[in-house]
């Protein structure tokens, strides 16, 4: 698929993957993933899984998720957890570092849509403007997300309705990522 999101997506995978192997590994490499089955695995050592991003052919889509709140989620939200599977991807942003999340499978997939839900209907409740994340921060209280009304991307402390603005849209947030390499 072309579309903005989906290329900002693979250019900064390839940026990572990049950055794995400037840093001596072949492919990116986790623990989390042992015994996980996804097309991403490349070998699973029983320690360590190497992965690489795959694209999707079709996209995947966020259509329960929508059918489940009731919400028609924003376009780059519905683009960028449909256009690839991968492992999460350690990246900075400024002065920020975080995991930007991912579907590793098919099965991961279902797991990420059901927290995305119960997302959604948690700021439902609380009466705030509809987010969904994409970066888990060390900080729990904290996530990166796409505004659903907007597309911005943000920075948002979870349960509060405290919101900094970190990129205009999607794909010029993901422009700007750096990869971080963090051997397990």
């Amino acid at each position: 698929m072309n579309h903005p999101v989906a290329d900002a997506l693979s250019a900064f995978s390839a940026r990572f993957l990049q950055a794995w192997r400037d840093a001596g590994h072949d492919f990116p490499v986790s623990d989390d993933l042992v015994g996980l089955d996804s097309p991403c695995v490349i070998q699973d050592s029983g320690d360590v899984v190497a992965w690489q991003p795959v694209v999707r052919e079709p996209m995947g889509d966020l259509a329960a998720v929508e059918r489940g709140i009731e919400l028609r989620l924003h376009e780059d939200i519905k683009v960028f957890y449909g256009a690839q599977y991968s492992g999460d991807m350690a990246a900075r942003f400024r002065a920020l570092t975080f995991d930007l999340l991912q579907a590793f499978s098919a099965s991961d997939e279902q797991r990420l849509q059901e927290n995305i839900l119960g997302h959604l209907v948690m700021q439902r409740r609380l009466k705030q403007k509809p987010t969904v994340f994409i970066g888990a921060l060390d900080s729990e209280s904290q996530v990166v997300a796409i505004c659903n009304l907007t597309g911005q991307v943000i920075l948002e402390t979870l349960g509060k309705d405290q919101r900094e603005v970190l990129a205009a849209d999607v794909e010029s947030f993901l422009a700007q990522l750096e990869p971080v390499v963090r051997a397990s």
